[in-house]
């Protein structure tokens, strides 16, 4: 019986790993369902994302320093024009929160918002190539563990963001999911300043809401009809809006116009019209609209694709979106928005989740939520500036707890350290700074645990019967890379002198030179440790691989000595 030493080298495999699935994922769906088959599920769903996004549209303008008419431009652009001509069957576009700094520091830098829309086309036209140039791949190189932390993140920072805003306190705009807030507190200071600001009428407010949302999810209520024909987000609006003309009439519980949505109401026709805004062309000679719109275009593209992959994670069906035509579709939106005065576009994890947890089935559901926006800013406006912010808070409390259940935390341990660990990272980063610099922390973990895993041994120790011949068998895998130098360095240096071995190579495509020079000086130092070497297929590699290269450069050494 000898011993049986199988080393299996596959740094390079984790690349095709991910390649494989990505031949997968770009077929289109176009999710395998028809939108108008599901409307009852859409329709209602189309509502719920309506009102969390209509805040989040205001207060990312506000925290861009832009006009709050071009947050509103971009989410009706979001579900018209992206959620039209994407695939995503849960996805919802429109101004990001991750893209308030950039933009804040571009409108400052450029020193117009005009010329600042012509650094949006620019970005729109870049996502348009990239759609083109299949670099929507991408998204398929983000580990399981940093999406699911990524999900998990923007719950916990929903949830702690929209604490302030529930009992009353709204300096900080909806939208500013940054941990260092426009107001020099950070997000858990902030819960500790908030005592001294409360607003009864508004805490009652929220505190109604969530009993009634909570109450909507529960079996009780299920057992009705009227529920499933009416979602709990638009009883709370209703009964916040109520609450709110109830409410006016006391000293102590008013609700001031500071606690209340603020979209803007045009009082004509002109005025309305006079909310857009036109590029100013005159800026294409400046270099820095090219800068901006090239960092603008790679933002939100990684963005997007970071959503498109945590999106269809939370979908149940487990449908796979096309990302190439994600990011044609952000690039079509983007150009738009620049030509008629809109922030950049990119599809935002918020409103996504919020579409997923209202029961959104088809991309029908986004398209309903940017009818809806465009509807209230032209027939409602003035209604809508009833809604008692508590009340949207409410309803994100639910989301940003959705997001990041106990559950997920606990799944996520159990399925062991190199899951938890980058999924905890991520987490915190998102927490503690951004989106992206937590997926940013949470991606170098994971790497930093793939490298480790094949710096230790990579083989198994196995007892085999080989009539004799060898009594320790070396089976190299498919692809050898430099990371694998120190393992396959400590496997033969283990190896016990006076053995009989063999190294297959019979298997192996690709063998990176420095390995073979490991190999080679085995197979000198066998001479001093009484050790009998035989080689299957080390050499037998094309003509330009890197084996044959060394070979021929060892013989002709060889040959110079002997001369």
């Amino acid at each position: 019986m000898g011993r049986l030493i199988v080393i299996s080298l596959h740094i390079e495999q984790l690349v095709r790993n991910y390649r494989t699935p990505a031949k997968k994922k770009i077929v289109s769906t176009e999710n395998n369902l028809n939108p108008f088959k599901h409307l009852k599920e859409d329709l209602p769903a189309g509502l719920v994302v309506f009102l969390v996004a209509l805040p989040l549209c205001l207060g990312i303008a506000l925290a861009s320093g832009a006009p709050l008419f071009a947050g509103l431009i971009s989410g009706v652009l979001g579900g018209l024009i992206v959620a039209t001509l994407s695939s995503s069957p849960l996805g919802v576009s429109g101004p990001a929160a991750g893209l308030a700094v950039i933009v804040l520091n571009a409108i400052t830098e450029l020193g117009s918002f005009e010329v600042f829309l012509v650094a949006v086309i620019i970005a729109g036209i870049l996502q348009l190539v990239m759609g083109f140039a299949k670099a929507g791949i991408i998204a398929y190189f983000f580990p399981s563990s940093v999406i699911h932390g990524m999900l998990a993140g923007i719950g916990v920072i929903i949830f702690l963001k929209q604490i302030p805003h529930a009992l009353g306190y709204d300096k900080v705009p909806e939208g500013d999911f940054s941990f260092h807030q426009s107001d020099g507190h950070n997000t858990f200071e902030e819960l500790f300043f908030i005592l001294n600001y409360i607003s009864p009428g508004v805490l009652i407010v929220s505190v109604i809401s969530l009993i009634l949302l909570i109450a909507w999810e529960t079996s009780f209520f299920k057992k009705f009809k009227f529920t499933k024909l009416v979602q709990g987000p638009l009883v709370v609006v209703v009964v916040g809006i109520v609450l709110n003309k109830v409410f006016a009439g006391s000293s102590n519980l008013a609700i001031s116009a500071d606690h209340l949505v603020k979209v803007p109401v045009p009082d004509s026709l002109g005025a309305f019209i006079g909310n857009f805004s036109l590029p100013d062309f005159t800026a294409l000679s400046n270099p820095a609209v090219y800068t901006t719109g090239i960092v603008i275009a790679v933002v939100a593209s990684l963005e997007t694709l970071l959503c498109v992959e945590a999106s269809d994670k939370l979908d149940k069906l487990k449908r796979i979106t096309p990302t190439n035509r994600e990011l044609k579709a952000q690039g079509v939106g983007n150009i738009i928005a620049g030509f008629i005065g809109g922030l950049p576009v990119t599809q935002v994890i918020v409103r996504s989740s919020a579409n997923h947890q209202s029961g959104g089935k088809t991309k029908a559901s986004a398209i309903t939520h940017g009818v809806l926006l465009l509807l209230s800013v032209l027939v409602i406006p003035g209604v809508l500036n009833l809604i008692p912010l508590g009340v949207l808070a409410a309803i994100l409390l639910v989301v940003g707890f959705k997001l990041a259940k106990p559950e997920l935390f606990i799944k996520m341990y159990h399925d062991g350290m190199e899951q938890f660990v980058p999924f905890t990272v991520t987490v915190l980063g998102i927490v503690f700074t951004d989106l992206l610099t937590g997926i940013a922390m949470g991606m170098t973990v994971a790497i930093f645990v793939i490298l480790k895993n094949n710096f230790r041994v990579p083989f198994k120790m196995l007892k085999e019967n080989l009539e004799g011949k060898h009594d320790i068998r070396i089976v190299l895998s498919e692809d050898v890379t430099f990371l694998n130098k120190a393992s396959i360095l400590k496997a033969l240096e283990q190896i016990p002198d006076g053995t009989s071995v063999e190294i297959d190579a019979s298997q192996t495509r690709f063998i990176h030179f420095d390995v073979i020079e490991i190999v080679e000086n085995f197979l000198i130092s066998t001479e001093s440790r009484n050790i009998k070497v035989g080689v299957i297929d080390l050499y037998e590699h094309k003509q330009d691989s890197p084996i044959q290269h060394f070979r021929l450069a060892r013989n002709k050494l060889k040959q110079e000595q002997q001369a």
